[in-house]
């Protein structure tokens, strides 16, 4: 089916502004890049962690609003990063869209702009964009930061019909025409996927989902307290489980950053597959815990953790999975992961 005129509308809702603002006033006090320095890393880490606790949606805009500005800073040369720390004094978001439309990649053809990107989370209410040409492609992909009240791209909201994450804004966006213009360029052809920042940067989303695990205990321990059954034995059990798996999925996150300035790039990229593995793992439990411990009460879309649960279920379907459990598998046979105390 088509998408209806007013779904493929660009301007952006009262909601959509309002989380717009959140996520520029959540990003105002961190130092970026945040990986040049441990305290730095660990406030933006805490950062993510918070808005996971709070709202997993803004906690993905957030995610990726410090994303783009931590490559643009540095992957951008002095205007362009210049350019940007003004935008950002003036309530800029940004996003950065890397997924292409099967049937329409975005590509520069004939000096105009065309094609488009799935997945883009924000759309309509970043004011930015950091999106990738040649994806696919790892040693040539290049980043453009686009600006976009200057070039709007037609928004397909009649696709993101899923259970959770619904306020993320996460939809198709399309441009069709658009004069191309070099000064977007940002850095040079396979910048966007060094490492250890691209596959290391998972970090911040397995920190949203550990503060989404968090906002589940939170959302359970209220239920019960609320409905009087903390004395019920079954109840208590399963709190002390939910909390268990809260309290690894952090204690996770942190033993990452504490190690990180005294890893390799190898060690490093094991270290966070690790971690999203662990952490993906954690919250499944915690998701079937809450629902337990609430019973047909927590799916009642009115009520405080059926969002949470269904938000934390759709944002921990991050890209190959698999892939990253083998990593591991691989790093733990190679020497990279060994246990210890």
């Amino acid at each position: 089916m088509s998408p209806t005129a007013s779904e493929m509308e660009t301007a952006p809702s009262e909601d959509a502004l309002a989380l717009s603002r959140r996520v520029h006033e959540a990003s105002e006090g961190l130092i970026l890049p945040a990986w040049q320095s441990e305290a730095n890393m660990l406030a933006l880490l805490r950062c993510l962690y918070e808005a996971g606790r709070e709202d997993l949606a803004f906690a993905r805009v957030l995610e990726g609003h410090i994303d783009a500005v931590q490559i643009v800073l540095t992957r951008g040369d002095a205007v362009q990063a210049g350019a940007l720390n003004k935008a950002l004094s003036q309530g800029a978001v940004l996003g950065v869209w890397n997924a292409d439309l099967k049937d329409a990649p975005l590509r520069v053809q004939n000096g105009q702009l065309m094609g488009g990107k799935a997945f883009a989370s924000g759309a309509g209410l970043l004011s930015h964009a950091l999106v990738t040409l040649n994806g696919g492609d790892r040693a040539n992909v290049q980043l453009l930061l686009l600006d976009l009240t200057a070039t709007p791209p037609a928004i397909d909201r009649s696709w993101w019909d899923v259970a959770g994450m619904q306020e993320s804004e996460t939809h198709l966006v399309r441009w069709s025409g658009v004069p191309f213009d070099e000064a977007w360029k940002i850095g040079a052809p396979g910048d966007y996927e060094r490492e250890p920042c691209f596959s290391g940067g998972a970090l911040r989303f397995v920190a949203a989902h550990a503060g989404g695990i968090a906002g589940l205990f939170d959302r359970v321990r209220d239920h019960l307290l609320r409905t009087g059954r903390t004395e019920s034995v079954q109840q208590t059990e399963r709190l002390a489980r939910l909390y268990r798996c809260a309290d690894l999925s952090a204690t996770t996150v942190r033993a990452v950053q504490s190690r990180w300035f005294q890893q390799s790039t190898e060690e490093k990229l094991a270290s966070v597959a690790h971690a999203r593995m662990s952490v993906a793992d954690l919250a499944q439990e915690a998701i079937l815990l809450a629902q337990q411990s609430v019973g047909a009460a927590s799916f009642f879309r009115s009520g405080p953790l059926c969002k949470q649960m269904m938000d934390l279920s759709v944002y921990l379907r991050q890209p190959v999975p698999d892939a990253k459990v083998q990593e591991v598998g691989k790093a733990a046979a190679n020497g990279l992961l060994v246990p210890g105390l």
